[in-house]
Order: structure tokens, then sequence, then C-alpha cells
């Protein structure tokens, strides 16, 4: 159930480019053709399915304070670990860019060999994925929220590249449709996307209840509970002081 919320919270709920606006150059620039963006839109998947879990064994056993008591063995009693008290946070941001790095310079090559069509209509937007910010921005904010698990990692890289790869085909789509239509000439190109962009934003806001109403009603169960359980307590109790005056 912990997968499942996680993989529509990252494409419904923290979207990443309708709730945190990351990626945003990209998204605009290469959203003119469906097929243009579909493309992108899969590159993009690809990546962040790689890089965030990749991100996040580096995280767990390299960077993190006291991640490398591993070392010598020391799981069990970390504190007697001579490495304890080694913290690498600070290498995060170096670490996760080659790490993009790597894996979109393996992406170009394979788009290079297999579709040159797609490579040629992406063109300097293909290795500019290294920079995106919505893909460095999926290992920080896997960094940030203390993602247990590495399941749960990949989870979350899988769902925050659907999340980018949806918003994009789906202005790609707009846009295209948008050239036959009467839209006024200020508002023409970029800033009827940007109002576009901002409605469909909203839009995304209402899967905001999709999981929080579930939570509320458990929680609702709980207190319930609790309230029952106080309440058979004291009438226990109650029972009790009874039965003790009885005995006197």
């Amino acid at each position: 159930m912990e997968y499942l919320e996680l993989f529509f919270k990252s494409i419904f709920m923290d979207n990443m480019v309708f709730a945190t606006f990351l990626g945003m150059c990209s998204y605009l620039a290469v959203s003119k053709k469906v097929s243009t963006a579909v493309g992108l839109g899969a590159a993009v998947v690809f990546v962040l399915a790689i890089t965030v879990p990749l991100n996040w064994l580096l995280d767990t056993y390299i960077l993190k304070a006291h991640a490398l008591v591993w070392l010598d063995g020391n799981l069990r009693t970390p504190e007697l670990s001579a490495y304890y008290d080694y913290d690498l946070s600070f290498l995060s941001f170096i670490l996760f860019i080659a790490t993009i790095a790597t894996m979109v310079q393996l992406v170009e090559i394979i788009v290079e060999k297999f579709s040159p069509s797609l490579y040629n209509s992406l063109g300097i937007f293909l290795p500019l994925i290294a920079v995106n910010c919505a893909i460095l921005g999926g290992s920080l904010f896997m960094q940030s929220r203390e993602i247990p698990t590495f399941g749960m990692a990949t989870v979350y890289g899988i769902g925050s590249g659907i999340g980018w790869f949806l918003a994009i085909v789906a202005i790609a789509a707009i846009r295209e449709k948008i050239r036959y239509s009467n839209v006024p000439a200020p508002l023409r190109g970029l800033g009827i996307t940007f109002i576009i962009t901002g409605l469909m934003a909203i839009g995304f806001m209402s899967f905001g209840g999709m999981l929080t109403g579930g939570s509320k009603k458990k929680a609702k169960k709980e207190t319930k509970i609790v309230k029952i359980e106080k309440k058979t307590d004291a009438i226990q109790k109650k029972i009790a002081k009874n039965n003790e005056k009885v005995n006197q």
C-alpha cells in the first residue's frame, strides 16, 4: 500500500511540473509536437528511474552521517566503528550530478543509435537533461524526505518521471490544437502556454484529496477506538471500586 501511495502521490500530488515547477525550460521548449514530447518524456522517465535509486544507495551507504560504518562491519554497534563520525553529505550535489550526467550520456548514445530522427528533433535539449532541475530535484527530494528503502526510492523515481512525462505530453497535445484556435495576439506562444500550465496545475491540485481523505477516515476511526478504550477503562475502574466496597 505504501508503494502505491508513493507512486500516485509522486505522479499527481507532487508532480514535478505542476506542484514544484521544475524542468520548465525543456517543458516549454520541446512541447510544440507530441512526438518530440513523448521522446523527451520517455528519456526523463528512464533517467529518473535509474538515478533516484542509485543516488539513494550513494546517500545511504556513503554520504549520510554515520553511513560508512559498514566498512569495518560494525552495523550492529555503529558507535564503535572508526568511521562513525564521518559525514560526507556536503558531496551530495557533486555525486548526484555525476550520476545523472552518466545516465544522460547513456540515453543520448541509445537514442542516437536507434532513433536518429528523434535525436535530431530533440537537439540540444537531450544532453541538457543532465542539468534539468527536475532530474536533480527527484534525487534531492528523495534525500530530504528520507525515503527509507531502495524499492520506495525506485518507485518514487519512476512516479516522478511519469508525472513529468504526463505534463509535457498534455501541454504538447494542447499546443498542437491551439495552432488552429483564435488566440489573441499578445497571448500567442508562451503567454497562452503559461496560462494553460497554471490552469493544469490547479487541476492537479484537486488530486490532493485522493490520498488525504483516506488518512482522515483512518484518523477518525483511531480516535473513536481510543475513546471507546478510555470508556471501558473507566467502567472497569468503577466496577473494581464497587467490588472493593462490597467486600469491605
